[in-house]
């Protein structure tokens, strides 16, 4: 069986909490009492999944993921024209399938609101990538992810060419303004956690200042962020932090500004707006009903 980066990625617990969000999403829908009312349930729906737009395609699974919450069983009758991360143009039919009218319009626009939402995340985040093209620069996604669909958002992501950042609050330590201030500074923010943990997980630290980065430097931290900071202010933070030490630019940062970030030379960039403020793609799903 050959396995797709979609089984690799939704693997255990990230593939739970996916299968959990469909079940939330058609329980959002209620009875579709039109389709009951109008259907006899001898016909057979003929689904057609089309691009309107040229777009990457992201979460095609979700289709068979549906059906299954759906109770249809295994193998379900779907044609995969196009896997995620394909590119197409408008018109092309990306995934095709047949089941019962009722489950075909109650599956329909749950599977196109994944669809079209991870799709649009893959083609922002492709731009953004393009963007740092003959750069080091590499491209993060952060947890500005809507609620409960973090996993599907940032394997959106890794479809148009970013990376993730962490998952969530336990992958790495990352201390922010706020824990920063509580603890007294710097300083004792990092001796806190490096007494709290053995071994320590990697540190991050949010840097405002200069003075801010030459602290976090001499504290050897795994990763410093470089928040919010203008560009000749950037070049100054970046010349004091040594090899051994990642850099990470983030806040304020969009389209008309990430290329002259990435020619500055950070190690990476994160940008909330690849999951927070992606427009969606454009596919529609259109149905031609038989009798069975």
């Amino acid at each position: 069986m050959n396995h797709t980066p979609f089984d690799a990625f939704f693997q255990g617990v990230a593939g739970d909490y996916l299968r959990r969000a469909i079940i939330f999403a058609l329980d959002e829908d209620g009875a579709d009492l039109t389709s009951h009312a109008v259907f006899t349930g001898n016909e057979v729906a003929h689904c057609v999944i089309l691009a309107k737009e040229e777009t990457i395609c992201a979460g095609l699974p979700v289709i068979d993921l549906v059906l299954d919450a759906l109770g249809l069983e295994r193998p379900h009758d779907v044609t995969f024209h196009h896997a995620d991360g394909d590119t197409v143009s408008a018109g092309t039919v990306v995934a095709e399938f047949a089941c019962s009218p009722i489950v075909a319009f109650k599956a329909e626009r749950v599977i196109l609101n994944f669809v079209c939402h991870l799709s649009g995340i893959a083609n922002l985040t492709r731009r953004y990538v393009d963007a740092l093209a003959g750069t080091r620069t590499v491209l993060l996604d952060t947890r500005k992810t809507l609620p409960c669909l973090r996993y599907p958002e940032k394997y959106a992501v890794l479809l148009g060419g970013g990376k993730n950042h962490r998952m969530d609050l336990a992958e790495m330590l990352m201390l922010k303004d706020n824990h920063i201030d509580q603890a007294g500074g710097i300083s004792p923010a990092v001796q806190a956690l490096r007494r709290a943990y053995t071994p320590c997980p990697p540190i991050e630290v949010e840097c405002r200042t200069l003075d801010d980065v030459s602290e976090a430097v001499a504290l050897g931290v795994d990763r410093i962020m470089l928040d919010n900071m203008d560009p000749a202010t950037l070049r100054d933070a970046l010349a004091r932090i040594p090899e051994g030490i990642e850099s990470e630019v983030s806040g304020g940062v969009n389209l008309s500004t990430i290329a002259d970030i990435g020619r500055i030379g950070p190690d990476f960039v994160s940008v909330g707006r690849l999951t927070h403020s992606a427009p969606a793609a454009d596919f529609s799903m259109r149905v031609r009903i038989t009798n069975g």
